[in-house]
C-alpha cells in the first residue's frame, strides 16, 4: 500500500501557514494559535469582540508564502537596512561637525557663544556654521533635525576632541617639515582669563628649500613658571615628536630671571644638555622694553597709560 500521509516537514510548514486562522469548529474558543483560551463567565468582558469576517485560509496562506519567499522582508535584512541607514546618518552629522570645526580653527574664530540655547538669537559661531550647512543641504538639515540625543556630535566635548585631532595632525606635519634639521625654540608664558599659566612653544628652523620657518607648535598649561617646571614640560613636548634636545641650536625668551638666569634659568638648564643651544634675548621683548622706556619719558603718554592701567585693574 502507498503511504498517503504527508511528510513531517510539509505538515510543519502548512501548520505555520494556518497558525493564525481560527478553526471553524471552535465556537467555544476565542483567539488563535497558542493564545486561545476557553470562554468563561468571568472572561467574556475581558476579551474584545472581533466583528470582522474571518480571513479565508487560502488568502492567509498566500500572504505568508509571499512573505516567506521575499528575502528583503526577513527580519535580519530589515535590521541590517536600518543599521546601515543609521550609520550613514551618523557619518553625515559627524562630517558636518568636522567641517565646521575645520573652518573655525582655520579662521581663528571662537567656537562657543554666550547663550547657546535653542531660543538664543546668537548661539555662537559653531552653531551658526552648522545651521548654515543645514540650510545649504536638505539632507544635512534632515539628519540634524532628527538626530537622537546621544548622537548629535555637536557638544563642546566633541568639538574639543576634533580640534585636538586637527592640532595633532598639524604638529605631525610640522615635524615632517623639520626633518633632521637643527632648530631653535621660542618660548613665552602668560596668564589666561581663568588665571592659569599658559606656555607657548614656537619652532624656528631652516626647511629643505633653505627658507627660515617659524611654526607655532603648542600651548601648554603649566602649574608654575619656575625654570625646572618649564624645562620639563618643553622636554616632554619635544620628546613626544622625536625632536632631540641635542639638535637645538638656539633659545629665545624674555629677560625674566627664571628664563635668562645664568645658573638656574631655563636657558642654563638646556645648555647643560646641549651647549650649542645659545640663548638670545627675544627682540620683540627688547622692543617692548624700549617703547616703555621712551613712553615714560613723555609726561602726557605716561599719564595716559597709567590712568588706563588703573582703569583696567579696577574693573
Amino acid at each position: 500500500m502507498t503511504d498517503r500521509r504527508k511528510p513531517k516537514r510539509y505538515k510543519n510548514i502548512l501548520s505555520w501557514f494556518t497558525s493564525d486562522i481560527p478553526s471553524s469548529g471552535s465556537g467555544n474558543e476565542i483567539g488563535s494559535g497558542s493564545g486561545s483560551r476557553n470562554v468563561t463567565e468571568n472572561s467574556v468582558n475581558d476579551v474584545p469582540i472581533n466583528d470582522s469576517p474571518p480571513i479565508p485560509l487560502e488568502d492567509a496562506a498566500i500572504h505568508k508564502w509571499e512573505t516567506l519567499r521575499n528575502p528583503s522582508k526577513y527580519i535580519e535584512r530589515v535590521i541590517s537596512t536600518q543599521s546601515s541607514q543609521e550609520v550613514a546618518n551618523n557619518r553625515l552629522r559627524l562630517i558636518t561637525t568636522i567641517e565646521s570645526v575645520r573652518l573655525l580653527a582655520h579662521q581663528g574664530c571662537a567656537f562657543r557663544g554666550r547663550d547657546e540655547s535653542i531660543d538664543s538669537s546668537n548661539g555662537g559661531n559653531f552653531n551658526a556654521v552648522v545651521n548654515s550647512f543645514g540650510r545649504m543641504n536638505i539632507e544635512v538639515q534632515k539628519v540634524l533635525e532628527n538626530a537622537p540625543g546621544n548622537a548629535k556630535y555637536t557638544s563642546p566635548e566633541i568639538q574639543k576632541q576634533i580640534a585636538n585631532i586637527f592640532a595633532n595632525k598639524v604638529r605631525t606635519k610640522i615635524r615632517e617639515e623639520v626633518g633632521d634639521a637643527k632648530f631653535c625654540i621660542l618660548v613665552d608664558e602668560a596668564v589666561d582669563a581663568s588665571n592659569k599659566e599658559q606656555m607657548a612653544i614656537i619652532l624656528r628652523f631652516v626647511d629643505c628649500y633653505g627658507f627660515i620657518r617659524e611654526r607655532f607648535f603648542k600651548v601648554i598649561s603649566v602649574v608654575d613658571t619656575c625654570s625646572q617646571t618649564l624645562k620639563n614640560e618643553i622636554s616632554k613636548v619635544l620628546a613626544q615628536y622625536d625632536l632631540q634636545v641635542e639638535n637645538m641650536r638656539g633659545q629665545g625668551y624674555d629677560g625674566a630671571s627664571n628664563m635668562r638666569g645664568e645658573f638656574n634659568g631655563l636657558q642654563a638648564l638646556f645648555r647643560e644638555e646641549c651647549p650649542s643651544a645659545y640663548y638670545v634675548h627675544c627682540f620683540a621683548h627688547r622692543l617692548q622694553l624700549t617703547l616703555n622706556a621712551a613712553a615714560k619719558g613723555v609726561h602726557d603718554i605716561w599719564e595716559f597709560f597709567s590712568t588706563l592701567n588703573f582703569i583696567v585693574n579696577f574693573s
